[in-house]
């Protein structure tokens, strides 16, 4: 233990959902077998899990070079594909190992059969996020995305809509575009698609995040729910820091035996954390 005598303490509800543990073993399996296999999109939205995959053989590929490839496996990760996707790999004779989460797929089937029955749909989502695009592509791409309820203002919509939410969204929020909506006066379909491993976070963090002097988040910049996730954190404890790699810790940050609390999100890997709290510990 360092001169600080840091009291440091791991969060074991953090780390990755169901959904990226599937993902990750299966791709794990297949890498111990074939020796590589390529991935749409990063596997998780975590640099340092990428990497590690990456260094065992992931391939990264985009959905432009997706249309180049033949004869090969591709992954699709946990936040799911449109159907443009699997259409391509059907022409390129590409097999897919389809490691969708559960929750997204029924999610995606939901939002398919309102389209089907011409409903007006809004997902309440982040624009360009692999999820949201796997969604809005089951409507034709029709569905309006939006990330706050501001965005709607000067949108001409129809009495009646439809809304869903990407599976990582806040609850409260979610539930404070639904009433915003309902005072606007739409005839609104309102569905709660979001997860309940994520949400239930957003209650369990509170208690953790008060026990401690500090708060140490650990999560990929690119993550939507380790923003969520980070921000309850700072609710609860001004004293939150997010990181993504040890890279970013500073001695400045604590002060002589303090009590620290590590959490992260539903895509920060267990190992990446025990990292982090060795490194505080040898402050």
């Amino acid at each position: 233990m360092g001169d600080y005598q840091l009291q440091v303490t791991i969060d074991q509800d953090s780390g990755f959902c169901f959904g990226v543990v599937y993902a990750i073993d299966m791709a794990e399996e297949i890498l111990e077998e074939d020796g590589y296999l390529y991935c749409l999109g990063d596997i998780v939205h975590n640099d340092e899990e990428v990497e590690r995959l990456k260094a065992r053989g992931l391939r990264i590929i985009e959905h432009t070079q997706l249309k180049d490839l033949h004869n090969e496996k591709v992954l699709i990760r946990a936040h799911g594909e449109a159907p443009d996707t699997y259409r391509t790999a059907l022409e390129n004779n590409i097999t897919l190992i389809d490691a969708s989460c559960p929750v997204v797929l029924k999610l995606q089937n939901r939002i398919k059969t309102s389209y089907d029955s011409n409903e007006k749909i809004l997902i309440f989502g982040k624009h360009g996020h692999a999820e949201v695009v796997g969604l809005q592509g089951q409507t034709n791409d029709e569905a309006i995305v939006f990330q706050d309820i501001a965005e709607l203002d000067n949108v001409e919509l129809p009495h009646n809509i439809t809304l869903y939410s990407q599976t990582t969204k806040s609850m409260d929020k979610f539930y404070s575009v639904k009433d915003e909506l309902i005072a606007r006066g739409y005839a609104l379909k309102a569905n709660d698609t979001i997860c309940r491993q994520v949400s239930n976070r957003d209650k369990d963090l509170p208690k953790f995040a008060t026990r401690f002097d500090k708060i140490i988040f650990v999560s990929g910049k690119k993550s939507s729910n380790g923003k969520v996730l980070f921000e309850v954190c700072r609710k609860h404890n001004p004293n939150t820091y997010f990181i993504s790699s040890t890279d970013e810790l500073d001695k400045n940050m604590f002060a002589p035996n303090d009590t620290v609390g590590i959490a992260g999100a539903t895509s920060t890997p267990m190992w990446l954390m025990q990292k982090v709290k060795a490194a505080i510990e040898s402050f």
